[in-house]
């Protein structure tokens, strides 16, 4: 028995050798690209994406986006490593003896694009800091981070930062020090291989791989793709025969219920799909959502998960860290495939779900946040694992994962609203106030602003200006929800507008040249748990206005933790013409807040006619069993505002419809 174990070991030592030989004769890669290089594309023999992420800082924020980044970098994820211990001086990934973990690289994954989109010194010289140490301190082996830490889950974070860097600074040491990172792994994965948390999330390292592929042509880096593939959960198989169509209870609770493992995993089997060129693979993305949208999907639209799934009922919650992380896999499933719905869902989830789990200053968030939700205490609520503290807004209640993780959020949004096309041409993915500056065909550089206070109100405008006159295309996505979608340039009507699709404009462009595009915002019913209904304007779900009492339950200064308490009533049924939902809604629009993503900077509002529900009532903490639509109530009608669920911190989203 011990020869052969000798025998295995000898092998397995030669074959890390011989990897190891092999690996670096490969040839050699760039120093690193300066940040106005030409778009990176899929090598051979990766089949071509539909879109192609532009690399970091080339989309930079403007109007009320910059705004809210800036409201980001004021508040937790400009100053949280100044008094949080976890990120403090004595970090693991910063040599220290502290957290050695994934609250790290988390941390980084959304401060580095938030520094470098808006230019903040204060910001980069921080992010340095950390990126520094990772670059400076990897050993002769190739491993990187805190020597204590043995597991793969924390360096797959750590090397998602460093691309992100690299596009943003060019920095020379990137590509270098991942190249011997991958080839570190490959000797070590058949004895070390995945474990825990990695099984599940080895799409995001997947990522990494093969934006270094794309760069510098290793096939050896496929081959680190296949191993880490074999070693991975199967999410495909998981959805082919999906068994959790109910709420998760405690003891089927596991990590293939995880609300943030498939949050992560929505990109995966499309990611890998460009490896394996299998069409399965690509399908399954698509059978995944319909499966998760069918069982769990909610109004805010995004899946439940308090912390495992949790059904379609809108007091259910959903966990912060499965937000950001739905919002960067719908990036790259958008860039992979091209579906104009994809950007939709972005939009839905970045615009309200988001915003709606912050407080407006961003000093404040919630682990766990609901649709239906009227009020925040510490209170043992029906989640399926998550403690009594998960709806507070506050530091790190319940759990600090979303804490490290939460930053990722806006400026990944920024980063992801202009992609390349195959052709060397660019489109529109998602809108919002910004300016790319971008490489398009002919090697030519071209500036557009877009001018907007989407998604609140219907109009957008683009200002084109190339460095010389050029042609080249633009594609401009037009939301499944605006059957009435307009697009002009310089003033002229175009022709073949339609809903749900992308828009191509084959021209010559000239500077000063102007597309303006008009998204008519009518006011839509969508139907959830119980037949409730929910309004939906334009991108943005609107939800109950309820009076808000913060109370302030530990100071944790700078920041603190607080309970908020309603000093409105909330249980409404809506009295509503579903045929015409126009004849019942009074829509009232005012010029953007410096917060609009609080109640009283809600840049629109909506009037609507409803009657109070007694028999609803609050229940374990949270708005108790929903009515089943129609319901009867003799009530007085009163007239009832409903704001943007990014703006509401207590809210009722999913209103039982009133019989009249």
């Amino acid at each position: 028995m011990r020869k052969k174990f000798r025998i295995c070991l000898l092998a397995s030592i030669s074959i890390a050798l011989a990897a190891m030989y092999v690996w670096t004769e490969a040839p050699s890669s760039q120093a690193g690209n300066p940040p106005d290089s030409p778009i990176v594309k899929n090598r051979s023999p990766l089949p071509s994406n539909a879109f192609y992420l532009l690399p970091l800082t080339s989309i930079k924020p403007k109007g009320w986006l910059r705004r809210q980044l800036e409201i980001q970098a004021n508040g937790l994820s400009g100053h949280l490593d100044e008094f949080w211990p976890d990120l403090g001086p004595n970090s693991g990934w910063l040599g220290g003896s502290g957290e050695s973990w994934e609250r790290g690289p988390y941390f980084l994954d959304g401060l580095v694009p938030l520094a470098y989109l808006l230019d903040d010194s204060r910001l980069i010289a921080k992010a340095n800091k950390w990126v520094g140490w990772t670059l400076d301190h990897q050993k002769p082996e190739g491993s990187i981070g805190p020597q204590k830490n043995k597991d793969w889950w924390p360096n797959m974070i750590m090397l998602k930062f460093l691309t992100q860097y690299q596009e943003a600074t060019g920095d020379p040491r990137v590509i270098p020090v991942m190249e011997r990172y991958f080839l570190h792994q490959l000797g070590l994965l058949s004895e070390r291989p995945l474990k825990e948390w990695a099984i599940f999330r080895w799409g995001d390292e997947l990522l990494s791989v093969l934006w270094l592929y794309n760069r510098n042509g290793d096939p050896r880096l496929l081959g680190l793709a296949r191993a880490l593939q074999k070693q991975g959960y199967d999410w495909k198989g998981h959805f082919a025969n999906f068994q959790f169509r109910d709420k998760v209870q405690r003891p089927q609770a596991n990590l293939k219920s995880h609300v943030v493992n498939n949050a992560m995993a929505l990109k995966t089997s499309a990611v890998w799909w460009l490896v394996s060129g299998d069409r399965s693979d690509r399908d399954s993305s698509y059978h995944q959502l319909e499966e998760m949208d069918r069982y769990h999907l909610l109004p805010n639209g995004v899946h439940s998960g308090d912390e495992h799934y949790a059904g379609r009922n809108p007091s259910q919650g959903t966990e912060l860290c499965a937000v950001v992380e739905g919002m960067f896999s719908l990036e790259h499933l958008m860039a992979i495939y091209g579906d104009p719905a994809f950007g939709d869902r972005l939009e839905k989830i970045s615009y309200n779900a988001l915003p709606g789990t912050f407080s407006g200053d961003m000093w404040a968030h919630q682990y766990d946040q609901q649709p239906n939700q009227v009020l925040c205490n510490i209170y043992a609520r029906d989640w399926t694992t998550n403690g009594p503290e998960s709806n507070l807004f506050g530091l790190e209640p319940n759990f600090g994962c979303c804490t490290s993780n939460m930053h990722q959020g806006w400026p990944k949004l920024v980063a992801s609203l202009w992609m390349a096309t195959p052709d060397d041409g660019l489109a529109t993915v998602a809108y919002a106030p910004c300016e790319v500056k971008t490489v398009v065909k002919g090697g030519l550089r071209v500036t557009i602003t877009e001018d907007t206070d989407y998604p609140f109100h219907d109009k957008i405008r683009l200002h084109v200006e190339p460095a010389s006159q050029a042609q080249f295309p633009l594609q401009l996505r037009i939301p499944a929800w605006s059957q009435d979608a307009a697009v002009t340039v310089n003033g002229k009507p175009l022709e073949g507008v339609k809903a749900g699709t992308f828009y191509k404009i084959a021209r010559e462009w000239r500077k000063g040249d102007l597309v303006e595009l008009t998204f008519p915002m009518s006011t839509r019913i969508s139907r959830w748990y119980q037949n409730s209904l929910a309004i939906e304007r334009g991108p943005l779900v609107f939800c109950l206005k309820v009076g808000e009492d913060w109370r302030k339950i530990r100071d944790k200064a700078p920041a603190a933790d607080w309970e908020v308490h309603p000093t409105t009533a909330w249980n409404y049924g809506l009295i509503i013409d579903t045929a015409n939902p126009e004849r019942s809604v009074q829509v009232v629009e005012r010029s953007l807040a410096k917060f609009p993503f609080t109640p009283d900077g809600a840049p629109v509002e909506l009037k609507v006619k409803g009657r109070r529900l007694p028999q609803w009532k609050l229940d374990k903490g949270s708005a108790g069993p929903l009515p089943s639509s129609p319901v009867s109530s003799q009530e007085p009608v009163e007239t009832v505002s409903l704001i943007p669920y990014g703006s509401a911190k207590l809210r009722i989203t999913a209103f039982p419809q009133v019989r009249e």
